[in-house]
């Protein structure tokens, strides 16, 4: 039998829209109030959010990078930073609403002919969508590949502008500043190499850290978690289901549905 399920999501270099099929998702945020909603579209974060369901949610999550998202939306991503909307409050350019594409996938009868619509769909809104810049993918694809350890006035340099210019055209079009960007960043991949079973200091040595309470400080302002909390958490029973949203990454935390979440207590970063 299907149980309620409570999941702790961390931070990640990705905005997501969620196109439900069915059973709605209530997600929580510090600091706003509580969001129960189908289908889900979530900027970029800096802060966890818990998500939970009654047992029974299908849908198909689709992970975008977060320019790609401000193609499709057309809206500025700092208004959809560490917030969660319905998808069709923001504007688009598709001809259909999106709650309609999700009930027109949910009709079709494999997962082949979703993802095809899916793929036809997206293409669509794309070329339709708002054009971003060439130099914030740029940018942003020498963070990524950087895990965040690029300093932001060689970024800046990198791509031509001046710092201030590209935190603008960042905020813009990423939904978060280059250097609170390269916090998310830095910090995820530090995840993924502590849950490979790198040590703290090796850990923190690697992703750029000052030294191993500055990771600390960091992991508790990004998960609510230190990161031996969140380490431990994630230690479940063999045979349990992966929940981690993005594959070999350390993502998510299954919460017992008595356990207070961390996240309350924590703060968002410019």
């Amino acid at each position: 039998m299907a149980r309620p399920r409570r999941r702790l999501e961390a931070p990640i270099g990705a905005a997501t829209l969620l196109l439900g099929f069915d059973e709605p998702v209530r997600i929580t945020r510090a600091g706003h109030p509580p969001d129960t909603l189908v289908s889900v579209y979530c900027g970029p974060t800096t802060t966890p959010a818990v998500g939970e369901h009654s047992g029974r949610l299908a849908g198909i999550e689709v992970l975008l990078m977060p320019w790609a998202a401000f193609t499709l939306f057309g809206t500025p991503q700092y208004e959809l930073a560490n917030r969660t909307v319905d998808p069709d409050e923001l504007p688009h350019a598709l001809h259909t609403r999106i709650g309609e594409l999700a009930a027109a996938l949910a009709a079709l009868p494999t997962w082949t002919d979703r993802f095809g619509l899916l793929d036809d769909v997206f293409a669509r809104w794309s070329q339709a969508g708002t054009p971003c810049s060439g130099r914030v993918v740029r940018a942003w694809a020498e963070l990524v590949r950087t895990g965040g350890a690029v300093p932001v006035p060689r970024l800046a340099d990198e791509v031509g502008w001046s710092v201030r210019h590209l935190e603008n055209r960042f905020r813009e079009q990423i939904g978060l500043g280059p250097k609170a960007a390269a916090r998310v960043l830095r910090l995820q991949r530090a995840r993924r190499l502590l849950a490979a079973g790198r040590g703290q200091a090796e850990t923190a040595a690697a992703c750029g850290f000052y030294d191993q309470a500055h990771l600390s400080g960091e992991f508790k302002a990004m998960t609510g978690c230190t990161p031996r909390e969140f380490t431990a958490a994630r230690e479940v029973p063999a045979g349990t289901p992966a929940s981690d949203r993005l594959a070999g990454e350390a993502t998510s935390l299954v919460l017992a549905s008595d356990r207070s979440a961390h996240f309350s207590k924590t703060r968002e970063l410019g």
